[in-house]
């Protein structure tokens, strides 16, 4: 047998591996939330569903409040994305611009602090907001999350904030611009790649978070949608077609942003990382 094969075709071949293991865990959860629950104990397995039903979408929004589930991860999501971008934008322009004395050490301090494990910083998390009596409130998950997502939107924005000339701001302040107005009409769009990618990660970051969003927010009205997918689960049942259902309804807003903003994100990771 003849194994010389050629870098291309080993790269083709790291890439579709990469690719399937990707995709095959959502394209698993698509077919099981098309089939019906006796389905899945049959053996062998049935891979695509024999018998496409819809019901388990409709008992997904009717055995629990997954509407609801939804407005509150998509009010907590944008609201901790735009903070994020606005704070994380001034400080990487402080560090990209201005003279500051240990600017090392203040990325670093940026780095460290990004790699406290969560659970580490759940109880002073509680034990503040319950003193702030701002518990069961979108404040209560908006604030930690942007505080968890400011390193790494600071640390992309600050890449991108290096490469762009000063020439152009300084062009800006001599027509009347204050520096607060050359970093938003002129830095910021001319690092829009980089703007765009700081605010995917930290969407999908705080779209995904559960342990925060299970700790601070425990009523049903005010619960995101990972918290309320885990409660189909009952104490002796798993219904993974209405699991699957709700899990495939959780997916497609970030397949959807993903999709519209693909270009930008990747030109702002790439970017990010030759110029950073």
């Amino acid at each position: 047998m003849n194994w010389n094969w050629s870098s291309k075709q080993l790269r083709l071949i790291a890439a579709a591996l990469v690719v399937c293991n990707g995709f095959f865990p959502a394209v698993w959860i698509l077919f099981t939330s098309l089939k019906k629950e006796i389905e899945l104990v049959q053996k062998p397995i049935t891979w695509w569903p024999h018998d496409i039903t819809f019901s388990n979408y409709m008992r997904a929004f009717t055995d629990q409040p997954l509407l609801r589930y939804l407005g509150n991860s998509v009010t907590v999501a944008l609201l901790s994305t735009m903070v994020s971008l606005l704070v994380s934008a001034c400080a990487a322009y402080a560090i990209a611009r201005l003279n500051l004395k240990h600017r090392q050490l203040i990325l670093t301090s940026i780095i460290a602090s990004s790699m406290f494990p969560l659970v580490t910083l759940l109880v002073p998390i509680f034990e503040t907001f319950r003193a702030l009596n701002l518990l069961n409130t979108y404040t209560a998950l908006v604030l930690p999350y942007v505080v968890l997502n400011l390193p790494v939107c600071t640390l992309v924005l600050v890449s991108f904030f290096q490469s762009i000339p000063k020439d152009l701001e300084n062009a800006a302040m001599i027509d009347g611009c204050t520096r607060i107005g050359a970093l938003w009409r002129v830095v910021v769009p001319l690092a829009a790649p980089g703007v765009f990618t700081a605010g995917i990660l930290s969407f999908v970051n705080a779209w995904d978070e559960f342990l925060l969003a299970l700790s601070l927010n425990s009523t049903p009205s005010m619960r995101t949608l990972p918290v309320g997918i885990s409660l189909y689960q009952g104490e002796f049942t798993f219904p993974w077609p209405i699991i699957s259902a709700a899990l495939i309804v959780a997916i497609v807003p970030i397949a959807i942003l993903i999709a519209l903003f693909q270009e930008r994100v990747v030109g702002g990771l790439t970017q990010g990382g030759l110029k950073g």
